[in-house]
């Protein structure tokens, strides 16, 4: 359905290797047939899909940042806040992300940053994206192998869900609901026409309660409307918005995989090595869990939520989860407006001025800016693909990357040469590496580096300067109490991160 995310194919060029990722299980998945249908009261476990970008949002999202990662509502990103949301009924031992290998590196890097022993999920990799259901179906392998009796939320990472407590009163139904075989998903009440979101058709009455939760049969699953029609959902009733959240025993889905989906069900059941994962994904339908499954299967029920959600699906959403001012003007950073109506503003470093706008959306950032019709804002993703096939860098990262030692701006970059502003915060170090390509030559602008050069070590103060020829192991560390600055200035026939060898690094990477 439409409102399931799908996960993004990895451009990376490392390897695809996350060491956060646990050692495959090396014995053939074995699921009877036909499962038993008889109550259980297996563990609640959550598998977040997290493999996209979120390229609706760009000039926000990027490869390397991508919309999970953002702090669209809160201190907290969108990915934190999802595994935040299900403490304690789902602790963070009992959580999986399903992710690509270059994403999953991301990811566990930035939940490490301040919250290394809170969040430490689990990861399951996925060679290349090929939509919800097979991503589904290798966690409901993985938790199978785990535990046969578990039960496993699945949810995407982007959502907005701003109080907690609710969501989890449901989420207890759908577990007692899931418990007895049903596929579950919650129905999210509609309070307007929207024609951006799928729909779920549900039986008139509940056929059951679970506290003060109707349990209805989904009668059908409905792509996004037209206006007319979503008018006409509202007016008659018994419609919702399809969440994209779903609750099910991992065998009751595994069983619906091997009926409706069975070459999905063969390949990822024999697979037990990432090798032969990697083969098996080639040949696997790219098809979402709706249209897949839940189309098709039985007792596939919903639970109408009562509570409050938005699954960001682009920038004109912005209007359901931030509070608009006297105008219907949502306005962020450095920016100054005269006389515009019901528009989205979001400005960064640069001051940013708007007269008379009209239901439109301006986002600027230090190296793109996207301005668009409301209406329209469906397409940025269209821009992203675009910039693909120009080869223009700006749909992979920001001009300031985050990384767990501190940042890095991207001043200039040419032919043969990449200048940056490196800073490294208090008693952090990058990694000990070496580059095949390029030398780099480093100027300290603020605080002292202390430098690792091949066997030599010094400090290197305000003003002063170090080279570092190509082939050399060497280290940059910050052993001060305050920032530490540098510029840097790479020269070669290749500047770009993947010449990068790591032989020790503090964070685990590759």
């Amino acid at each position: 359905m439409s409102s399931n995310k799908r996960s993004s194919k990895s451009t990376a060029t490392r390897k695809a290797v996350v060491a956060a990722t646990p050692a495959p299980v090396k014995r053939r998945m074995a699921v009877p047939a036909p499962l038993k249908k008889k109550r259980s009261n297996g563990k609640l476990y959550a598998a977040i899909l997290a493999g996209g970008i979120g390229s609706r949002f760009w000039p926000l999202s990027r490869e390397t940042t991508p919309k999970q990662l953002l702090k669209v509502v809160g201190d907290e990103s969108l990915l934190k806040s999802t595994i935040k949301r299900l403490n304690p009924l789902i602790p963070a031992d009992r959580v999986i992300i399903v992710t690509n290998a270059r994403q999953a590196e991301i990811i566990r890097l930035h939940l490490s940053y301040e919250d290394a022993k809170a969040l430490s999920p689990g990861y399951v990799i996925e060679p290349t994206g090929k939509n919800t259901a097979a991503a589904i179906a290798l966690a409901a392998f993985d938790l199978y192998r785990k535990d046969p009796d578990a039960v496993m939320a699945v949810l995407p990472a982007d959502h907005v869900i701003e109080d907690g407590r609710p969501f989890r009163t449901a989420l207890k139904a759908a577990l007692q609901a899931a418990r007895d075989g049903h596929l579950v998903t919650f129905g999210i009440v509609p309070d307007r026409p929207e024609t951006g979101y799928g729909y779920i058709k549900a039986s008139a009455r509940a056929f059951r309660k679970i506290d003060t939760f109707g349990v209805r049969t989904v009668e059908k699953f409905v792509e996004k409307p037209d206006i007319k029609r979503a008018r006409q959902y509202l007016k008659l009733g018994g419609y919702y918005w399809n969440s994209g959240i779903f609750i099910w025993k991992a065998s009751r889905i595994l069983e619906e995989i091997k009926n409706y989906l069975p070459e999905t069900f063969d390949s990822l059941e024999k697979c037990i090595e990432p090798e032969s994962l990697a083969a098996a994904y080639k040949g696997l339908r790219d098809i979402s869990i709706d249209h897949g499954i839940l189309e098709k299967a039985r007792d596939v029920v919903v639970i109408p939520a009562n509570f409050p959600w938005s699954d960001m699906g682009s920038w004109s959403s912005f209007g359901e989860i931030l509070k608009p001012d006297n105008d219907g003007n949502i306005v962020r950073g450095r920016v100054v407006d005269i006389g515009s109506k019901n528009s989205v503003i979001f400005g960064s470093d640069r001051a940013v001025a708007t007269i008379g706008l009209k239901d439109m959306i301006i986002v600027d950032t230090p190296d793109a800016t996207l301005v668009c019709p409301k209406e329209r804002a469906q397409e940025v993703k269209e821009v992203v693909n675009i910039l693909k096939k120009k080869g223009f860098i700006e749909h992979q990262e920001h001009r300031t990357v985050q990384r767990p030692w501190g940042t890095y701006t991207v001043l200039e970059n040419g032919e043969g040469y990449k200048i940056k502003k490196i800073r490294v915060e208090p008693g952090k170090r990058l990694s000990l590496q070496m580059h095949h390509h390029r030398s780099e030559h480093w100027v300290v602008i603020s605080g002292v580096a202390r430098v690792q050069r091949g066997e030599e070590i010094v400090d290197i103060a305000l003003n002063q300067s170090t080279y570092i020829p190509r082939g050399v192991r060497h280290r940059l560390e910050n052993a001060g109490t305050t920032a530490l600055e540098i510029i840097e200035v790479q020269n070669g026939e290749y500047v770009e991160e993947e010449d990068i060898v790591r032989f020790e690094d503090d964070f685990q990477r590759k």
